[in-house]
């Protein structure tokens, strides 16, 4: 594979937002051709998305970036022929239930009619089969995946696989089309750490052959190009001075309500039974004009 192979990848403010908000954002780096790029941070901080992004699988919205000249996302399809990918859950997973022999075999009969060339096709089917093995034994050593070693050979199915073999196997069918760019999540999950150091050597080892590497995980080695999408936390609002609290308010004296002593309704009942009470008293000069008129009568 010629050293010039890979890719070069250029972000620059890359950012893609969700349903939610932003998956990540202010992305951007500058990675040669046959660079091994480690996308760190932690888990639910867009890692993945990022991921599908560079290699033309999900629409940015913000800023953009480059995958061997190819302008993201206006190229997406372009960079999807140029790119593969490795284990991703949910979208490049391995079918537990096939052999190895099965999933080695489809790829390279999808390779040969999406990619092969029309002078290809019309070979003699013993040229096609021997140029299709050697595309597999040369991707199965580029992955470090002896077939010999595994309990049934290649007729091992995909559940009886250690988490360090699957993941070689999917190396291998990402190389069997000759990528420029290969990218894969979750690089050193569940990996003890000597499974983890020999996952980032095969890593290394592709990136020496000329491809350019994308790999997702929790800890970046010390000689990967560091991409991180963990965002940075806003800075928290000034604290409000505390407001005096407001002086009481002085009490009322206490006063008689009569409404709630009830002397009113009493005084209101007496005046009821006596009506006379509120007229006034008889005078003397009243009686005397009084008799006058009654003499006059």
């Amino acid at each position: 594979m010629e050293a010039n192979h890979g890719a070069a990848v250029v972000a620059d403010g890359f950012g893609l937002k969700g349903p939610r908000g932003w998956a990540f954002r202010g992305v951007g780096f500058e990675a040669a051709p046959g660079s091994l790029v480690a996308i760190e941070g932690p888990s639910g901080s867009g890692r993945t998305c990022l991921l599908l992004a560079l290699t033309g699988r999900m629409k940015t919205h913000e800023g953009h970036a480059e995958v061997a000249g190819l302008r993201l996302p206006r190229k997406m399809a372009a960079v999807r022929r140029i790119s593969a990918l490795g284990p991703v859950p949910g979208v490049s997973e391995l079918d537990p239930a096939f052999t190895v022999a099965e999933h080695l075999r489809e790829r390279a009969l999808l390779q040969r009619r999406f990619d092969g060339s029309l002078k290809g096709l019309l070979r003699p089917p013993s040229e096609r089969a021997a140029a299709t093995r050697d595309r597999i034994d040369a991707a199965l050593a580029a992955a470090g995946l002896d077939t010999a070693s595994l309990p049934k050979a290649e007729r091992t199915s995909v559940r009886d696989l250690e988490r360090l073999e699957a993941l070689r196997l999917s190396v291998a069918l990402a190389l069997i089309g000759r990528p420029r760019l290969l990218a894969l999540d979750d690089a050193d999950l569940k990996l003890s750490d000597a499974d983890r150091a020999e996952a980032w050597e095969l890593l290394r080892s592709v990136a020496a052959g000329g491809t350019t590497v994308l790999a997702v995980c929790s800890e970046a080695p010390v000689d990967a190009l560091k991409v991180s999408t963990a965002s940075t936390p806003a800075p928290a609002p000034a604290a409000r001075p505390a407001e005096p609290e407001p002086e009481a308010e002085p009490e009322p004296a206490e006063t008689t309500d009569t409404a709630e002593t009830g002397d009113t309704a009493e005084t209101g009942d007496t005046d009821a039974e006596n009506p006379s009470t509120d007229k006034p008293a008889p005078t003397p000069t009243t009686e005397k004009k009084k008799g006058e008129a009654d003499a006059l009568a």
